[in-house]
């Protein structure tokens, strides 16, 4: 083989690699993950191709201003994979919900249109004190 071939393969290769390594990174590897709680807005399955399960949680709390006791409200969106998760979301009761999820830097259809994916739900009943 030529030095030209040689230097064309290793250079395919590096490209090959380095492109695998940001497609696990962008959409495979879990940048964060945590637990937000609070009452959730709506919950749906919707899409055209891939029907994913998306919905909003409203978190309130207050607001660090010069105005005392202002209550600001966050909203947090995400999407569901597992058909358990959904159907408990569906299902159960929408106050006071506490949600698992895993942050994605990136995001595939199937996967659902949020980075957020959540993988397990907590309610006021199934946490032990």
């Amino acid at each position: 083989m030529s030095t030209t071939g040689k230097v064309f393969a290793w250079t395919s290769v590096l490209a090959v690699l380095v492109l695998a390594g940001f497609i696990f990174f962008k959409f495979c590897f879990v940048y964060s993950e945590g637990v937000n709680e609070g009452d959730i807005n709506y919950f749906q399955k919707e899409g055209f191709i891939f029907k994913t399960y998306e919905g909003k949680m409203i978190q309130t709390g207050l607001k660090n201003t010069k105005v005392q006791g202002s209550i600001q409200s966050n909203e947090f969106k995400f999407s569901v994979v597992d058909e358990h998760v959904a159907k408990q979301l569906n299902d159960g009761t929408n106050t006071g919900v506490k949600l698992h999820w895993k942050r994605y830097l990136g995001t595939l259809p199937w996967r659902g249109n949020s980075q957020y994916i959540v993988d397990s739900v907590y309610t006021a009943s199934t946490i032990k004190h």
